[in-house]
């Protein structure tokens, strides 16, 4: 399901971090930019969102004094330098304050938290007992993929992170939806936020494992499992 947002902020180089971040996850489209309170009140006075980034220090009205004019705000992640004004924007029920700056990963956890993750189904276009391919919707395009292509796959919060031999894509499915979707006889899950494709192992060193430029760690319960594929 698509959110929309917009982002209040008199700095423009916030809005393009923030439009970055945004675009590398798919499920959220910007409406509108807004470089201050007056403009954000026009905005929404005929238009709903269902996210609004919102920074604190701008001239005329500030973010929570523009906050409390809003009889029916939408989720609001609080984006600011300004740590000391926390806890008045709990108080005004926000989703998340963010610090400037922040990271993606963090940014992604705020995200989740104000809208939650129902990730849509994954299509698989073909199946056979070798090697499948589906459609994944990642940074707003719909990518197909290839199972055979695939390095790894690693958790991220709500999300994953396919990876490839030279790029990667953030998807919106959950981990588990992978596990059930591919072959075991290709993959296997060596950690709690990491499945691997068997056949691109290079190596296997203690307790982390080599594909490619990558070193993925095998998680404690999971030793015996990998240590199948050479002790069988």
């Amino acid at each position: 399901m698509t959110r929309t947002y917009i982002i209040i902020d008199d700095e423009p180089l916030a809005h393009k971090l923030i439009e970055k971040f945004c675009d590398m996850l798919p499920h959220l489209e910007l409406k509108q930019n807004c470089y201050n309170a007056l403009e954000a009140m026009a905005f929404l006075n005929s238009t709903s969102v269902d996210l609004m980034f919102l920074d604190l220090n701008m001239p005329k009205l500030t973010g929570f004094e523009f906050l409390k004019t809003l009889t029916n705000p939408p989720k609001v992640i609080v984006t600011t330098a300004y740590k000391e004004f926390a806890l008045e924007g709990y108080e005004l029920n926000i989703s998340d304050y963010l610090l400037k700056p922040f990271s993606f990963e963090r940014f992604v956890k705020a995200v989740n938290k104000a809208i939650g993750s129902k990730p849509p189904t994954v299509i698989s276009t073909k199946s056979t007992s070798e090697h499948i391919n589906f459609f994944v919707k990642g940074d707003k395009k719909h990518h197909q993929i290839k199972s055979e292509d695939i390095l790894y796959i690693e958790a991220y919060g709500n999300y994953t992170k396919l990876y490839f031999e030279d790029t990667y894509i953030v998807s919106h499915e959950s981990i588990s939806q992978y596990i059930d979707l591919l072959s075991s006889t290709h993959f296997l899950r060596v950690h709690k936020s990491f499945i691997i494709a068997i056949d691109k192992i290079n190596q296997i060193e203690g307790n982390v494992i080599q594909i490619s430029k990558y070193k993925i760690p095998i998680g404690r319960t999971y030793k015996s499992i990998v240590s199948k594929l050479y002790n069988s």
